[in-house]
């Protein structure tokens, strides 16, 4: 079931979407070569309890972390770990939220590691550029495959390849809410968007195949090929007015 927000909700998740931002936010500044990525969720979870918010995906299906810390082929789900250390070359997509009033925020960015590749540069920029694109015109009456198709064209233009397991969704309330966002699809496909409609939109683009693996831990899902993959993601709110992007 959707459960559509009204303007005083919308209002109250900004202050959960402000604290995922700010989470994000610090992560960046501590993103180094030699860092581990324990390191960077205890500086996640200190900022979100000292904003008076619970991060949200620590417990959440059972998974250890504040943040999901994912390194190059790591897609999405990475644990952060004492032992993975950060290296000079690589890039880590951070999945963060928060839980004040009442409601959650949730968001995700892919950051260097030091100097990256021209090609992972890419990736990460085609990704960022992909979720504008799929959101791009977006207004009341539309339909959810229109953001999945403009995703999907978007990203696979420039040869990379769209994740299919793992999509979008309806947020407020709970963390995860109806509908799901595909970031495929077709235009004029699944739900209508209705007024006061608050959804995660969070491309996953692969720089090669779209197929994915998971590791024995239950959570770490991987490229099958081993080749990079970046996210992007923001919580937004769409209303008469139009869209809002409420962790920007």
């Amino acid at each position: 079931m959707i459960y559509l927000k009204t303007k005083r909700q919308i209002e109250l998740m900004k202050e959960a979407c402000r604290i995922t931002k700010g989470m994000l936010d610090i992560v960046e500044k501590n993103i180094k070569p030699g860092v581990s990525t324990l390191e960077l969720d205890q500086i996640a979870e200190d900022y979100c309890r000292s904003q008076g918010a619970i991060p949200n995906f620590k417990g959440y299906g059972g998974f250890p972390g504040s943040i999901c810390t994912s390194i190059n082929d790591v897609i999405v789900h990475g644990i952060p770990k004492a032992n993975v250390i950060l290296k000079e070359g690589d890039i880590i997509s951070i999945d963060c939220g928060a839980y004040i009033r009442g409601f959650n925020g949730d968001a995700a960015r892919t950051f260097p590691v030091g100097k990256i590749s021209k090609e992972k540069q890419q990736l990460i920029d085609v990704t960022k550029q992909s979720f504008f694109e799929g959101i791009k015109g977006l207004k009341v009456g539309d339909k959810i495959g229109d953001i999945g198709e403009r995703v999907q064209k978007y990203a696979e233009s420039f040869g990379f390849s769209v994740v299919r397991e793992m999509v979008g969704h309806g947020i407020g309330r709970e963390l995860h809410e109806d509908p799901e966002v595909p970031n495929y699809g077709h235009k004029g496909f699944g739900p209508t968007i209705e007024n006061g409609l608050c959804i995660a939109v969070e491309p996953m683009i692969n720089m090669g195949k779209k197929e994915i693996v998971i590791d024995k831990d239950g959570w770490t899902t991987r490229t099958k090929d081993g080749k990079p993959s970046a996210h992007y993601e923001n919580t937004l709110a769409i209303t008469d007015e139009g869209v809002e992007i409420l962790t920007l």
